[in-house]
């Protein structure tokens, strides 16, 4: 790794509510960080009511970074994981300006000591934002009914050879395989650069990271799913986030979803939307010097859309605000949900359309025997975003 004076400002952004008991774990992780270190860590107390804050101030002598602590109390409606990541974000920003990086993770997080190293080397490869990936503590996993285990091992297992697909298919240099498909607020990491370009974070009630990633893919931001960074978030059933992790794990707990995670979708279908991505990145490359409609006919009728419509969105200046404009419109690529009941037989499509792909190019054998083990009970509403 390159020397600290070459490393830019660093901050990690945490939102907190009521975390006294959890807060020095998730501080202590961020400063046994091996190879470098954080310059700052930003607490941003939404709406606490226990002893966080002393907690906090009575480790800030100890850390090896300049810690912030920043007490708000939102209108109820505000007081939302959305608000609380957004703002301790802008905070985190001023900190280290606009050649700096910013992290975040979650206060019941615990990140792995070369949590930092590894996301900065996604970093130097070029990336703008590297995403890690949240792994239940095993004191808590073993909590959690064997049933919803099985079921998210099947389901992350289903997600994962749907990316495949896209990935054999619509390949992105920024994210090679192996990769992950996990957005989850306890690991993103961005540049300061990035981060303004897309807005910052959305002060949405939930889901707020996915959002996020949503803007930043949006203007084309080179995004990172490094299966090796990684943090051990809680598995507890009482959360503070709404639509949070917890949540889902007490509902699924009580009553099994009927339908898996709404990123996941029928093979063929996946099959469909990678092809059509693909296509339209090189009809969005080439418009600009070649404004044939014609060449656009095939594109509009795998989509069930008019050329003319298509030649609308391509003066996009990103590629990603065409994708995502053609995606709402195009009735072909329409979001179908997967039934758990089904999920078998999907799942063996999805093994039929890949087998098929890897027969087309076997240059991709060797990567796709590499893609990453399934992780049990990383919250999918959170996780999963299948392109």
């Amino acid at each position: 790794m390159a020397l600290r004076s070459l490393i830019p400002p660093l901050a990690v952004a945490v939102p907190v509510r009521n975390e006294e008991e959890r807060i020095g774990t998730c501080l202590e992780a961020l400063a046994r960080q091996e190879g470098a270190a954080f310059d700052h860590v930003v607490l941003l107390l939404n709406n606490c009511s226990d002893a966080t804050l002393i907690h906090a101030q009575s480790l800030a002598p100890a850390l090896p970074f300049t810690l912030t602590l920043v007490e708000r109390q939102y209108a109820l409606e505000r007081a939302h994981a959305g608000t609380a990541r957004r703002e301790a974000m802008e905070v985190a920003a001023d900190l280290v300006g606009p050649e700096g990086l910013l992290f975040t993770t979650d206060a019941d997080g615990t990140v792995t000591s070369d949590w930092l190293i590894r996301t900065l080397a996604a970093f130097e490869a070029g990336a703008a934002v590297v995403c890690g990936r949240a792994i239940i503590d095993a004191m808590d996993a073993v909590k959690i009914p064997a049933s919803l285990h099985d079921d998210d091992v099947a389901e992350v297992a289903y997600g994962t050879l749907l990316d495949h697909i896209h990935h054999l298919t619509d390949p992105d240099p920024a994210d090679p395989w192996p990769r992950h498909t996990e957005h989850s607020g306890a690991s993103i990491a961005v540049r300061v650069s990035a981060w303004k370009c897309a807005g910052g974070i959305p002060a949405v009630p939930s889901s707020e990271d996915r959002a996020f990633v949503a803007a930043l893919r949006r203007i084309d931001m080179p995004i990172r799913h490094a299966p090796d960074v990684l943090v051990t978030v809680s598995g507890r059933t009482t959360g503070r986030a709404q639509g949070g992790m917890a949540e889902t794990i007490a509902r699924r707990i009580h009553h099994q979803d009927e339908m898996l995670d709404d990123a996941l979708e029928p093979a063929v279908l996946c099959l469909k939307r990678a092809q059509a991505r693909s296509a339209l990145r090189v009809l969005w490359n080439e418009y600009p010097r070649n404004h044939d409609l014609q060449m656009l006919q095939p594109l509009a009728s795998h989509l069930e859309l008019t050329a003319t419509e298509i030649a609308a969105w391509l003066g996009a200046p990103y590629f990603g605000q065409v994708w995502e404009a053609i995606e709402r419109a195009s009735p072909a690529l329409r979001r179908q949900r997967v039934k758990r009941s089904e999920l078998t037989q999907h799942h063996a499509a999805a093994t039929e359309i890949l087998k098929n792909l890897l027969a087309q190019n076997p240059l991709s054998t060797r990567s796709f025997l590499k893609f990453p083990p399934p992780q049990s009970i990383t919250h999918s509403r959170e996780r999963q975003s299948i392109r």
